[in-house]
């Protein structure tokens, strides 16, 4: 049994370690409230947004965005991954990760090629040391992210799609369901995903101003940035949700770690005092 001084530097090292993931949980639940604020308020943009892709898909428009179309052939794929900046958030980034990497193994066995788009450091840290190619990424974008610290990144991957170097893109992040609940998502950006509301189309189109080249260029650029902006909010709720989970779980683990040593403690404590009232009786005998 160890003893009682080595005891209770462990005790003590347990204690500093609660005092660190109370404080954690402190923050993360303090942040939570504000972070799903700003994503419930960006949420009926990207709803509109969406609705508003759907009617001009449905239009019988003579001009197809690029945007649109579905290439023929799949040779390389792309993924823009959101994730957080810092850690101890549990498996929040880990089984994300995992998912990405078994659909990207599946893409590759059809001999595709694999390009990178990382948002947050983890992302960065994590794919960097894989042999993927990495075009872009953006770290620390804070609390309060802006949109234009995404249209650089987003822009790569546009662009790419636009010229044919893409032909699928990814999206991938972190959905926050609930502050217990989040699931990783990999929705498919571009070509934009047939849909029942997709599929039917109509004789009317509307009338664009100064063309639909233009009109069209816009308006899908700004669809395709805000759902990328809303899977970050999405993700720095489910960060701070998770972290809150995680250390209120090491803090409750702390408390269970604590009262064993003290319980070892107190025995080896006792063990030592029996101990020495042994040696003076058997002294006293002795004499």
């Amino acid at each position: 049994m160890a003893g009682g001084r080595e005891i209770k530097t462990k005790i003590k090292s347990v204690q500093n370690t609660r005092k660190v993931t109370r404080a954690l949980e402190m923050v993360s639940a303090s942040k939570i409230r504000k972070a799903q604020e700003r994503m419930k308020g960006s949420r009926p943009y990207a709803r509109l947004m969406t609705q508003l892709i759907g009617h001009i898909a449905k239009a019988n428009s003579e001009y197809t965005h690029p945007f649109m179309a579905e290439h023929a052939a799949i040779k390389r794929v792309g993924y823009i991954i959101v994730s957080s900046d810092r850690g101890l958030a549990g498996g929040l980034n880990s089984q994300m990760f995992r998912k990405i990497l078994a659909d990207m193994r599946e893409w590759q066995e059809k001999g595709c090629e694999i390009d990178l788009v990382c948002i947050g450091q983890k992302a960065a840290t994590f794919f960097r040391r894989l042999n993927v190619s990495m075009i872009g990424s953006v770290t620390h974008l804070g609390e309060k992210p802006r949109l234009d610290q995404l249209i650089g990144v987003s822009k790569v991957m546009l662009d790419s799609y636009s010229v044919g170097t893409l032909d699928r893109v990814f999206l991938c992040y972190n959905d926050f369901i609930n502050t217990m609940t989040q699931k990783p998502r990999m929705d498919q950006l571009l070509p934009l995903p047939p849909s029942e509301s997709l599929q039917t189309r109509f004789d009317w189109d509307y009338i664009y101003e100064p063309s639909p080249e233009v009109v069209l260029d816009h308006v899908m650029t700004r669809y395709v940035e805000s759902l990328i902006y809303q899977a970050l909010l999405e993700n720095i709720a489910s960060e701070h949700a998770a972290r809150m989970v995680a250390m209120k779980s090491a803090s409750d683990n702390a408390n269970k770690l604590i009262d064993t040593l003290q319980l070892i403690y107190n025995k080896a404590r006792q063990a030592a005092i029996t101990q020495e009232i042994s040696e003076i009786v058997g002294g006293a005998a002795a004499v």
